[in-house]
């Protein structure tokens, strides 16, 4: 492992949840502050209500954003979850899927590096609970087809990927 040295102590004039925490407010979202390193944010999206926990890690210098939808994956289903998870994630330019493994959760994750004391903009932090929720919700039928209706990875994804045209 490489070993740098980065002896630098930045203090950052504000806490980078404080952005997160104002977008929060301005949407009407239901938020919780559990700590100065911690907000969790609930955002109804066009399928599920979403769960979006944001989290400073100050040794990495980083905000990480999880967000999870209402999907408990049995244990027998969570073989081809992991598949559909593969699939999807290939499809991704930004942020991953994972199945929390204790939880039995289908969750998104992403993370926005602000090293050496720089500073998130509001800009950033939409970006990041847009690309987010807008994952899940893109892809939220595919994981539902593979629990529910018992379909293949393959068959959820392109059941996902089928683009609609107008509204019924």
């Amino acid at each position: 492992m490489m070993d740098l040295d980065m002896d630098a102590d930045f203090d950052r004039p504000s806490n980078p949840l404080d952005l997160f925490e104002r977008l929060a407010a301005l949407n009407d979202w239901t938020f919780d502050r559990d700590s100065d390193d911690e907000l969790s944010v609930s955002v109804t999206g066009g399928w599920s209500e979403y769960h979006v926990a944001i989290t400073w890690l100050a040794e990495v210098e980083a905000l990480h954003i999880a967000c999870a939808f209402d999907l408990k994956v049995p244990e027998r289903r969570r073989g081809e979850v992991l598949q559909l998870v593969g699939l999807v994630n290939e499809q991704l330019w930004l942020g991953h899927f994972d199945l929390w493994s204790s939880e039995g959760v289908v969750m998104y994750r992403h993370a926005l590096l602000l090293s050496g004391g720089a500073e998130a903009t509001d800009e950033q932090a939409a970006a990041l609970i847009k690309s987010a929720i807008d994952a899940c919700e893109r892809y939220y039928q595919a994981f539902q087809f593979v629990v529910w209706a018992g379909k293949t990875a393959k068959e959820g994804l392109e059941g996902a990927m089928l683009e609609t045209a107008g509204e019924a």
